[in-house]
Formats: C-alpha cells, sequence, structure tokens
C-alpha cells in the first residue's frame, strides 16, 4: 500500500466537466499543462494517477464549518429542535468540554471532510463560557497545525453578546484568523455588529459574520455591507436567512448594499433547513438565502456543510457533494451553479487563490467516479482520489456485490 501523502505529477486519461478527456502535468503545487489524452508519454509510475473512468474536478471548500462542536450529537443527545434548542443544549454541554475532546472530534471531522475532498476549511470556533474560554481555540489550533501539510483550515471567532471583548482580542493575539459573531441573536443586534467591526478595526483582520440567521429577525446584512464598503480585508456574511424571505424591493435592495460592498455570501443549506421553520406548520418555509438573487446580481456567493451530526444538525455526510445536491433541490441551482458554490465559488469567498484543471492554478483536484457532473453529484460515489498542493492526500476505493438472479427459463413457473 502506498504511503500517503504521495507527490503526483501527472494525471493520465481524466475526463472533465465539460466531457474532454485530458492528460494533466502537475508541477509541484500548480497545473503546468492540460493536454489531450494520450499526449503525455511514460512516466514515474508512482507519480502518475490513471483515472479512466473518474471525472477530475477544482477540489471543495467549506466556507462555513464548525469543527469544535462536530460529531458531538451521540454524547449530548439533544432534543430536536430550532436554533435556540440547539445553542441551549450546546451551551450546557460545553461546559464539560476539555481540550482534548475538541482536538480529537474536530480532527475526526477534518479528515472526515479531506478523504472526500475537502482540502480547505473554514471554521468557527466557540469563545466558550467558564473560566477557560479559549480551550476551542487551542484545541482547533492544534487541530490546524497537526494538519497542515495535507490540509488549510482558516479559524474565525465566534461568540455572543455575552463574551468579553478581551476574549476576542486573547483568540486573535493566539491565532485565530477572523473576527465572527452572531449579532442576530443580541438583544440589541446593531450594537453587537458595532462591537464585531470594531474588534476587526482594531486588528486589521477580516470578518466572518453568522447574519440574520433567523425568518423573522431585524435585518442586519444591508447595515453589515454599509459599515465595511471600502474595507481592504475580506469580509463574508453566513446563512443570511431572513433575506430569503424579505419583499422583492427589500430584497434587492440589500443586495446592492451588499453588491456595493464586495460582501461575500455563505449559505449553509443542510443546517439551515433543519434548523428553520419548527413553528410553520403550513408551507413551511426552505430557511435559506435568495441563493437565486444573490447569484444573478454577482455576488460572490458559496455554500458550506455548516454543522454535521451535533445539536444544529443531526446528520451530514462530511461530503461537499452533499451540499451540492441540497443547492439543486432547495435552491433551484444548476447542478454546474451548485458545484461551483462548494468549490471554485468557496475558494473565491475564502480569499484563497484560485484552483482547477487549468495551466498555472493550484493544484487542488478531486477525482470522483463517473462520467459526468451531474452523475457525480447524484451518485457521489466514494471511489476517489483527492490532491493537495499537487500530492495525494485521500485516496478511497470500493467494492461492491450484488447478488443477481439466475436467469429464469421462458415459460418456467413462478
Amino acid at each position: 500500500m502506498t504511503t500517503l501523502p504521495r507527490r503526483i505529477e501527472r494525471l493520465t486519461n481524466a475526463r472533465l466537466a465539460d466531457g474532454r478527456v485530458v492528460d494533466v502535468e502537475l508541477d509541484g503545487p500548480v497545473v503546468a499543462e492540460v493536454l489531450e489524452a494520450g499526449s503525455l508519454g511514460s512516466g514515474d509510475p508512482d507519480a502518475t494517477l490513471e483515472l479512466d473512468g473518474f471525472l477530475l474536478l477544482t477540489a471543495p471548500a467549506e466556507p462555513h464549518a464548525h469543527l469544535d462542536k462536530a460529531l458531538s450529537w451521540d454524547a449530548i443527545r439533544p432534543p430536536m429542535g430550532d436554533l435556540r434548542t440547539a445553542i441551549d443544549a450546546w451551551h450546557a454541554h460545553s461546559a464539560q468540554m476539555t481540550v482534548q475532546d475538541i482536538a480529537t472530534r474536530a480532527r475526526t471531522q477534518a479528515l472526515a471532510m479531506l478523504a472526500n475532498g475537502t482540502t480547505a476549511i473554514r471554521t468557527h470556533v466557540d469563545l466558550l463560557h467558564g473560566d477557560d474560554p479559549l480551550r476551542g481555540v487551542r484545541a482547533l489550533i492544534e487541530v490546524r497545525d497537526d494538519l497542515r501539510d495535507v490540509m488549510d483550515i482558516e479559524l474565525v471567532t465566534l461568540g455572543g453578546y455575552l463574551t468579553p471583548t478581551e476574549d476576542m482580542d486573547d483568540a486573535l493575539a493566539a491565532g485565530v484568523d477572523l473576527v465572527g459573531g452572531c449579532p442576530h441573536l443580541a438583544p440589541e443586534p446593531l450594537a453587537e455588529l458595532d462591537r464585531l467591526l470594531e474588534v476587526a478595526r482594531r486588528h486589521g483582520v477580516g470578518m466572518d459574520v453568522h447574519t440574520d440567521e433567523s425568518l423573522d429577525c431585524e435585518v442586519t446584512l444591508d447595515v453589515l455591507a454599509r459599515a465595511v464598503t471600502g474595507w481592504d480585508v475580506p469580509v463574508s456574511a453566513g446563512h443570511c436567512v431572513r433575506l430569503g424571505t424579505l419583499d422583492a424591493d427589500r430584497r434587492d435592495q440589500v443586495i446592492a448594499d451588499v453588491l456595493a460592498a464586495d460582501l461575500r455570501v455563505i449559505a449553509n443549506p443542510i443546517t439551515n433547513l433543519y434548523l428553520q421553520g419548527w413553528d410553520d406548520g403550513v408551507s413551511t418555509p426552505r430557511g435559506l438565502t435568495a441563493v437565486r438573487a444573490l447569484l444573478d446580481a454577482g455576488v460572490r456567493f458559496a455554500a458550506g456543510a455548516d454543522n454535521v451530526r451535533d445539536p444544529f444538525n443531526p446528520l451530514g455526510r462530511s461530503d461537499a457533494l452533499e451540499t451540492a445536491m441540497l443547492l439543486v433541490v432547495a435552491a433551484h441551482l444548476t447542478v454546474d451553479e451548485a458545484y461551483a458554490a462548494v468549490s471554485t465559488g468557496a475558494r473565491d469567498v475564502m480569499n484563497l487563490p484560485a484552483a482547477g484543471v487549468v495551466t498555472g492554478q493550484q493544484a487542488e483536484l478531486l477525482a470522483v467516479r463517473g462520467d459526468d457532473l451531474v452523475g457525480a453529484v447524484a451518485s457521489a460515489s466514494a471511489d476517489r482520489y483527492v490532491l493537495h498542493a499537487g500530492r495525494l492526500v485521500a485516496s478511497s476505493e470500493v467494492h461492491s456485490r450484488v447478488a443477481i438472479p439466475a436467469t429464469r427459463p421462458q415459460n418456467a413457473p413462478k
């Protein structure tokens, strides 16, 4: 068995989403050349991946994760319910968590995502209640450092309105990358948003804010957009559920502010579909942001899996193809648009270098068994190869056996 990671120099006979079959030459972490299949001569077999039968894609990037919460459902056994129910269950459990517990679950979750093709993760990390609010921060910094050779991980502070500003400062000083929070949950959302903006300004870092994660909350997305217009660091807004419930005129006004500010928007279909609408017994809303209107307006857009098997979402396969599928069925995107939202769009929102099967771009690649993108998203085959920085960092092979009845002779009794 070949030890991973392994440097790859050539990919042969790979099918692209546009139908072409190609050979790809890599130069370290960069795609050096994309050629017609059969163009590359013989080379080092240990540095070659034969991809006949596989679809070669830009590797997914996860723009909105919660690695510190992931895989805690079994330990918590929370009641199923809406956002407030989930928050209460999480806060009750988080008081007893240790750095080791958080790090173990986070590492397991990150590696599950890597196995399915995700080579970059932006994760929020809670500033916890109690005497040691940076337990989650230390755990995720440990995981980020441990996995830096196989994937990129970026950290965002996540605190509530009762979180001391000093804890945010300490988290950023410890190595967290971006400022985040959830102003819509505060008694005075705009005051809490102002506090987060001030912290980001003072530290000179970007932001990724949980924004308007409710069907009927006060709208803060346009206030955030106007506040960061002209900033030279990237700012993102996650969820933006309320935007999907506004009338068309008000929605379009907010989107105009978002576009003018170059504010990026991140939808999280599986978690928002689960958490929203519990009180709506008739015509239950889908609980998503205004995905089509955002895309049509030209807003930088991405989608993430958000929570995986924790109080905020009991399910999830740690697979960007699941997120893409939900964008098709719940947000009515095309399959191409949906996959872009979890790959090239996600990398753009996360301010990562462009990647894909294009000369000069980063060799962040996923090969999944399939003939076309629709089939790959539909079947989500577990047969995959994952490349990060031009190195093979994960591979999965599936064997299936199905009992096939013997052919019954014609006119034989049933």
